[in-house]
């Protein structure tokens, strides 16, 4: 019985099927999450003294999840061009360094890796 567990886990290498999106129960659209809160603090920091609308809100809710599903699909099809069946933090870099633009995605890595110090040492 252990064998046949051990078997159908291991049918990592071959990927055939597409990635399946839960369904997601916590009342966010489609999954995905708000990022609204997190938009008005920075937006705060920066210019303390002007709003956002809702509509832009939701247009930059859209921006986020998309880049984030973008970014994620290509380090998936890196792993897997790979041949592994782990995702590590470089496969997330060259994925940011391949969709994004030269210097945003050198600015995106640098700060990305300045959060990720920042909560291990927290």
């Amino acid at each position: 019985m252990a064998r046949n567990i051990i078997k159908k886990n291991k049918r990592c290498r071959g990927h055939q099927k597409a990635i399946s999106k839960k369904k997601s129960h916590s009342g966010t659209e489609s999954g995905y999450r708000n990022y609204s809160l997190y938009v008005n603090r920075v937006l705060k920091e920066v210019v303390p003294q002007k709003n956002i609308s809702s509509r832009t809100m939701d247009i930059m809710n859209t921006v986020i999840n998309d880049m984030f599903e973008r970014i994620s699909t290509e380090a998936y099809n890196l792993m897997c061009y790979r041949k592994r069946c782990t995702l590590k933090p470089e496969d997330i870099q060259k994925a940011v360094y391949l969709l994004l633009p030269e210097k945003l995605a050198k600015y995106a890595v640098a700060f990305g890796n300045e959060a990720v110090q920042r909560y291990v040492c927290s």
